[in-house]
């Protein structure tokens, strides 16, 4: 990253992460205002999509700008990853388990 960055995916996610406060400020004022919430919703789906990006893409990345922007929504994805990885392993575990079982019977 430089100064002038403004392309990369974690200057984008900081930005989207500015504008989603200033846009929840207004709201909180202004609560009948449903095209600033449309727009609202957009943004935090749009930084959804680039925090997925960056995690799969790097991940070391990923964690270091989720604790710098106090993310709570990158805390929640990690531990989905870390579920989902937990799950296939035992699923890789029983695979094996039931590998060993047929050789054993025959």
């Amino acid at each position: 990253m430089h100064e002038t960055d403004t392309g990369s995916s974690q200057v984008q996610i900081a930005i989207l992460s500015e504008e989603i406060s200033q846009l929840s400020e207004h709201l909180k004022m202004h609560k009948h205002d449903h095209s600033s919430r449309r727009g609202l919703l957009k943004k935090v789906g749009e930084r959804r999509r680039l925090l997925k990006y960056l995690q799969k893409e790097d991940p070391e990345s990923f964690k270091d700008l989720a604790k710098k922007l106090k993310l709570s929504i990158a805390k929640k994805m990690i531990e989905d990853d870390e579920l989902e990885a937990q799950k296939e392993k035992e699923i890789m575990t029983e695979k094996e388990d039931e590998g060993e079982e047929v050789e054993e019977e025959a």
